[in-house]
């Protein structure tokens, strides 16, 4: 990591946050025989919550390495699982090849949620026109509501999440933000179609989701050993995954957005995030890192005039626009309406309170202290 991250800090001995993170996860997520003993007392409490049910749990599904590998686990350990897919228009062929054959193959039932398009693209479109780094947060907070809401009416208890911090790491505030409040404000001086179904997630909706249903938030890769590559081939081989390129690059949009927008307007490359968690986790070298950055571009030049291509034809905007879009001076989450101070503010009562969704958000909350975010 560098200062790309206006946030970043280093203690005493010259360790950055992101670094002392991992290092309470690790402790709080040990592997071998603990990581086994607490995987499977997870396993217990999700079949114990859905006995009666026709699921013990709901998994997201995007057709990526992390989310089949959690399917995989499911059906390892005898889960009734429910996939469920987000469905935003921006699928590559070979994540819905992935999601459809994999649940087939594995015997889960799946489901799949399609947002209203002109709804999704004139939301998207405000994110740009904001300019701020956030453009992925309408599809982050959907997916969000989309798998409570499924979660609730299936009356499961239990949410799989697919993220793993020793492949991932943490993504820094000020490289991308996201609540209800704020994609709401965004759309509101931007937008100009109604969002009438679009199913964003709000503090209502984290307060029912939690202390009305009850519902919790598991990451089974946190229990076991989780080499990227190794999975890749394993998925391959065992169920007839494909491998699409990148991190992310399931989706067209995503692809496109980090591997051009971010870095060429913002400065982004979230690579950097996720060779630092490698390199932490020991699946990385810092010097083999170091020269991939410097020597290969974040997305193929090909690809990235392809892409562009697509996007705007999907977006039915010209160059210009884009460009235009591209030249806006930047803002970051904190021009517009939020629960940022909110979340800073009551800070200890919203630990405790996401300690029931999801333990290792509390340890993310250290980094919404009393700063002001800027974007370079």
């Amino acid at each position: 990591m560098d200062y790309t991250d206006p946030g970043l800090r280093l203690n005493e001995q010259g360790v950055c946050q992101y670094c002392t993170m991992q290092d309470e996860l690790e402790r709080r997520y040990p592997l071998g025989t603990e990581g086994e003993r607490m995987l499977l007392e997870q396993v217990d409490l999700m079949k114990k919550a859905g006995k009666g049910k026709n699921y013990d749990c709901i998994i997201g599904v995007s057709g990526g390495t992390d989310s089949t590998y959690q399917l995989h686990l499911a059906r390892k350990h005898g889960l009734r699982a429910l996939a469920v897919h987000f469905d935003n228009g921006w699928n590559s062929d070979i994540a819905v090849s992935n999601i459809e054959h994999v649940t087939r193959k594995l015997g889960f039932d799946l489901q799949t949620y399609v947002v209203d398009w002109q709804e999704f693209k004139d939301l998207q479109m405000s994110f740009l026109k904001a300019s701020t780094p956030d453009s992925e947060i309408p599809t982050d907070l959907a997916i969000q509501k989309v798998l409570y809401s499924m979660a609730a009416e299936e009356g499961v208890k239990y949410v799989l999440n697919g993220h793993s911090f020793r492949t991932e790491g943490k993504v820094p505030i000020a490289w991308s933000y996201g609540d209800g409040r704020y994609l709401k404000a965004v759309h509101k001086q931007f937008g100009t179609v109604p969002l009438k179904t679009f199913p964003n997630y709000t503090v209502k909706d984290l307060f029912y989701y939690t202390y009305v249903k009850g519902i919790k938030q598991v990451r089974l890769l946190y229990y076991v050993p989780y080499d990227k590559k190794a999975m890749k081939k394993f998925l391959t081989d065992e169920y007839g995954w494909k491998d699409y390129g990148g991190h992310h690059y399931e989706s067209v949009y995503t692809r496109f957005y980090q591997g051009y927008i971010l870095p060429n307007k913002f400065g982004i490359d979230k690579r950097m995030r996720e060779y630092s968690a490698l390199i932490r986790s020991g699946q990385m070298t810092k010097e083999a890192a170091k020269k991939t950055l410097r020597d290969e571009l974040p997305m193929p030049a090909e690809l990235a005039k392809s892409d562009r291509e697509y996007v705007l034809k999907k977006f039915e905007i010209s160059s210009a626009e884009f460009d235009a879009i591209m030249a806006l001076p930047h803002r970051t989450f904190e021009d517009f309406p939020n629960y940022y101070s909110i979340i800073r503010k009551y800070r200890k009562p919203i630990e405790w309170l996401y300690r029931m969704v999801s333990p290792t958000t509390p340890l993310l909350l250290q980094e919404m202290k009393s700063r002001k975010i800027q974007v370079a």
